[in-house]
């Protein structure tokens, strides 16, 4: 959070109201934050947004948010096919930005909004907030210290459940609105974000595979809120072309291989992203479901670590902010992340971690390989030779 002697609130703007928007809306608020104003859809959906979520006024589009001089920092929760123009008008407005990811629906696009950020000097960052639990911090910092040896393998999944049903539809379907990747970019590129975070080590080479579970859903255009009870209207439908699931095999820069499986019509998987790491001497697991303790195995015994501050790095006992027994969850990871982005924008000194607009280009990288690997009936695909291609033109 933000310290006592931070100066006056940071002022802020969120475009878009739906769920990721409000998440972002409590984050400011814990920050102390002075939220300005909201835009959304259309004025009387950013109306009713503005009264929900405190803001002191609705605007009456996007442009009009990114122009208000009153504004300081930009938070970027729409559809992801706005993302890119979105922040890149906010940069060229010089304003901070903080973008949801993808930051971008391709490569080249992603790479065109850091070059801008960097020249523009303004903090620019992606919420790869899953790197904020304190229990990654501490086994990021088990597994770099080399407590688990030579890394041999990386592996894993990512399963949702919340498109299962054949009446469930969300914009993310259609991939003019969510890009050409769905599953794989919306959780799949968290859980390779959270893999490099922990090892250190990146992926290099990917074969993948993709599955269309559903191929036909009802039109988005029809859809209420992302994870709103109940299915929507299946009187009309569209053909999908967004994978449902997708299996992703990887090597990485250490020679280590791995493997993540990602799903969004996963039966009986609200949230439930798993990662174990395993090396010559030791491996060890974190789990979403249980994010206040890893597992640690070594010399034949398994170890159960909880987050007891105390007990902790200072690396990872510094994002832990409650007494032990006491669950932390995902909002207090967002409200971390936020909470350092404002802290940079203010002209703090940017946190080596904080996932910036590099963070949204590698994870566009790691994307393109994987669509082109699919593509091509699961063949290898190296993520340098993509972003190589794609700074070639």
């Amino acid at each position: 959070m933000l310290s006592a002697d931070a100066g006056p609130p940071v002022a802020v703007a969120i475009a878009g109201a739906g769920f990721m928007g409000q998440v972002h809306a409590r984050a400011a608020a814990v920050n102390g934050a002075r939220l300005v104003g909201v835009s959304a859809s259309d004025p009387a959906s950013a109306a009713r947004a503005a009264r929900t979520l405190g803001a002191r006024r609705a605007y009456r589009s996007n442009e009009e948010l990114i122009t208000d001089p009153e504004v300081e920092v930009v938070h970027i929760c729409t559809p992801n096919h706005l993302h890119a123009d979105l922040a890149r008008a906010a940069i060229e407005a010089g304003k901070h930005v903080i973008c949801e990811k993808p930051l971008a629906t391709d490569l080249a696009d992603a790479r065109d909004l850091l070059r801008r950020a960097e020249a523009k000097g303004v903090v620019a960052t992606v919420p790869y907030v899953y790197r904020y639990y304190a229990m990654v911090r501490e086994a990021r910092v088990r597994a770099q210290a080399g407590e688990l040896g030579r890394l041999t393998l990386v592996h894993g999944s990512y399963l949702q459940d919340w498109l299962l049903g054949p009446a469930e539809t969300n914009w993310r379907v259609d991939a003019y609105l969510g890009g050409p990747s769905r599953s794989f970019a919306d959780i799949g590129s968290h859980w390779c974000d959270l893999a490099e975070f922990i090892t250190g080590d990146r992926i290099e080479e990917v074969s993948s595979q993709f599955q269309i579970v559903l191929p036909r859903r009802p039109d988005p255009a029809d859809a209420g809120a992302t994870f709103s009870a109940g299915p929507h209207d299946a009187s009309s439908s569209v053909i999908v072309d967004t994978e449902d699931a997708a299996v992703v095999q990887f090597r990485t820069s250490s020679a280590a291989i791995g493997s993540v499986v990602v799903s969004q019509v996963a039966a009986g998987h609200k949230n439930h992203l798993q990662l174990e790491v395993l090396g010559t001497q030791g491996s060890l697991v974190f789990d979403h479901r249980h994010p206040d303790r890893i597992s640690l195995s070594s010399g034949g015994t398994v170890t159960m670590i909880e987050r007891e501050p105390g007990l902790l790095s200072p690396a990872a006992a510094r994002y832990s902010r409650l007494p032990a027994g006491h669950p932390q969850g995902y909002q207090d990871c967002v409200n971390a992340f936020i909470a350092e982005t404002y802290q940079a924008a203010r002209g703090g000194a940017p946190d080596e971690l904080l996932p910036s607009f590099a963070s949204g280009v590698r994870a566009a990288a790691i994307t393109e390989a994987v669509l082109r690997s699919a593509a091509s009936g699961g063949s290898w695909v190296t993520v340098q030779d993509v972003a190589s291609m794609i700074a070639a033109g």
